[in-house]
């Protein structure tokens, strides 16, 4: 069958855990990244969730890049951030994956939002996921940027036909729904302790 927008994020999932069932930062940050050629397809909407995420990828990729062995594993960053008490510092990697977590349960819960209510249109679907989500960690400022942002997403029928060119794309998004969460629950899980301030 031919794959569809969501195959390559699908498809790296698999790679996420190693043999011991941790979290591995390559293939972690890799899903994050590959889901964004879906989100790109958002337009202006996006750009604001697009950024954030690319910037956090950028920081943890540095972190992983100056010693993979050392950082093969995602919290392996957080310990040691933890250790030398810099865990809570905004340009912390434990603030990174806090941050690139919580974009991505927004992500999720977007989708969630386009497969559960075919009657809403996509800002409908974006102002719900991110009352559900982001909102709760941002300040005013942040958040009035959101709400101006997501009145830019595209008509509903346009974007499906876009992201809809090959495959079943309806049951690769539910896949994708169904599949990424519990990996970001387990992040939000052990980061729990290190919890840092919401955004101004």
């Amino acid at each position: 069958m031919e794959g569809t927008v969501f195959t390559p994020s699908l498809e790296g999932m698999q790679h996420i855990r190693s043999p011991q069932g941790e979290m591995l930062t390559k293939p972690f940050l890799d899903v994050c990244k590959l889901i964004l050629p879906v989100i790109d397809k958002f337009g202006t909407a996006m750009a604001l969730v697009k950024r954030d995420i690319g910037r956090n990828t950028s920081r943890l990729e540095k972190k992983y890049q100056s010693d993979p062995f050392r950082y093969n594993y995602l919290y392996n960053m957080v310990k040691e951030e933890y250790e030398c008490k810099s865990a809570k510092g905004s340009t912390s990697c434990t603030n990174g994956i806090l941050w690139l977590t919580r974009a991505m349960d927004f992500i999720v819960e977007l989708f969630r939002n386009l497969l559960a209510h075919p009657d809403w249109s996509v800002t409908d679907a974006c102002t719900d996921a991110y009352g559900k989500t982001l909102k709760k960690f941002h300040g005013w400022i942040a958040s009035s940027s959101f709400t101006v942002a997501m009145k830019l997403a595209p008509d509903r029928k346009k974007f499906m036909e876009v992201i809809t060119c090959k495959g079943d794309v309806r049951a690769d998004m539910e896949k994708f729904c169904l599949t990424f969460p519990p990996y970001l629950e387990e992040n939000h899980k052990f980061l729990y302790p290190h919890r840092v301030k919401r955004e101004e």
